[in-house]
């Protein structure tokens, strides 16, 4: 554990915002919203929106200025010093450019062409986009969705703070309890020490015994899953949280967790990333993190630990969250329960790990894997998922 010395619950910056307009404001918004200029913005971008919205990007009122996107790139933290890994940016191409360049007010809207929220545009840049993959995503690879989205979604950056008027992520709006939301609940549940889970998977027992691990030493857990834009070859989110569901309701104290979802869109970014991330839940109102293997990683970009690494750069209790760090976990036959390299002398014939391919075969074949590496109920689910009707046979 990387002990930061900080359980104040301070929301990073020191004080949580919300870009949401106020009731009073929001009639005379919507009279001249027909009078701006609009852009459609993608879903990532809307995600980003709904993170500004709730407090999950304080201290952020909006889209980074050029002078915090090169402190960011070049230093992981905002121009004033505070620390901030991966730039927030509304990116446009050529046309969208030419139509909004002297403009000083936008409505931004999704792809039902519905305002969402008004940018005060302040400045617009062109930055080196080579230099941001290699620096924030190490790698200028457009096999990297990150970087590809980087290198095609325009090289203009329009910039300044937003008004949102309604929330851009509709989906378990029940779980979507926003950082104010959270601390509420916890003030409630009488949780001064609270740990967060990062996950765009379900949960295997790996991650069921380093969750376990943790709660012996907090007072609850929040179930964190990502749910905003991911790649193309993740678990759909409905079936994800049909997954947490059941899995919290077996398996978990009930007067001790909590299931609250995300709303943002995964970038890959591997170890800053793992940063945002932390930095994400302390404004959630958590005191701890946990940090696994390849945390937010894609591909073969990133080191197995990584992510676990990059706090070191950063001041003892600088971050103001405390983070658990772990490692690859698994079940061994001869030890008779689960544990990881630190715990387990055994060499790896007697480990039962399965890759994920290996998984993903056999459960589109309609096996459960072992129990050893995965609940039987949620394998279910995911078979179930799964299942294609083959066509009869002539």
């Amino acid at each position: 554990m990387k002990d930061n010395k900080k359980e104040s619950n301070l929301p990073h910056g020191g004080a949580l915002v919300n870009c949401f307009c106020e009731m009073s404001e929001l009639e005379s918004l919507k009279q001249k919203i027909n009078s701006l200029p609009a852009l459609t913005v993608s879903k990532r971008v809307l995600c980003d929106i709904e993170m500004f919205a709730i407090g999950a990007f304080s201290p952020l009122k909006g889209f980074v200025c050029k002078k915090d996107y090169e402190s960011i790139v070049e230093k992981m933290r905002l121009s004033n010093g505070l620390i901030w890994p991966i730039p927030i940016t509304l990116q446009v191409n050529k046309t969208d450019y030419e139509n909004i360049k002297n403009k000083k007010e936008i409505v931004l809207k999704d792809e039902l062409n519905e305002p969402v929220a008004i940018l005060t545009l302040n400045e617009i840049y062109e930055p080196d986009l080579k230099k941001e993959a290699e620096c924030v995503f190490k790698t200028s690879d457009l096999n990297h969705p990150a970087v590809k989205y980087l290198f095609e979604a325009g090289k203009y950056f329009l910039s300044g703070d937003i008004k949102v008027l309604k929330h851009t992520y509709d989906e378990f709006p029940e779980y979507n309890l926003a950082c104010k939301g959270t601390r509420e609940i916890f003030i409630q549940k009488g949780w001064k020490r609270i740990v967060a889970f990062q996950t765009r998977n379900p949960v295997h027992r790996a991650h069921e015994y380093l969750l376990k691990v943790a709660l012996e030493t907090v007072d609850g857990l929040m179930l964190h899953p990502t749910m905003g834009e991911t790649k193309g070859d993740d678990i759909p989110a409905n079936i994800r949280m049909k997954c947490y569901k059941e899995i919290l309701e077996k398996y978990f104290p009930k007067d001790r967790t909590l299931l609250c979802i995300m709303p943002a869109s995964m970038r890959y970014a591997g170890p800053r990333e793992a940063v945002l991330h932390a930095i994400i839940r302390k404004n959630y109102g958590c005191t701890h993190f946990i940090v696994g293997r390849d945390h937010a990683g894609v591909g073969n970009y990133y080191g197995t630990y990584d992510a676990q690494k990059i706090f070191d750069e950063l001041a003892s209790g600088e971050l103001g969250i405390n983070l658990l760090f772990f490692e690859h976990s698994f079940y061994c036959k001869s030890c008779g329960e689960m544990a990881s390299f630190k715990t387990c002398p055994h060499d790896k014939s007697n480990h039962i790990t399965l890759s994920g391919t290996k998984v993903r075969e056999m459960l589109k074949n309609g096996e459960i894997p072992p129990v050893e590496f995965t609940r039987p109920e949620i394998a279910k689910i995911l078979i179930d998922s799964m299942r294609v009707t083959e066509p009869a046979k002539k």
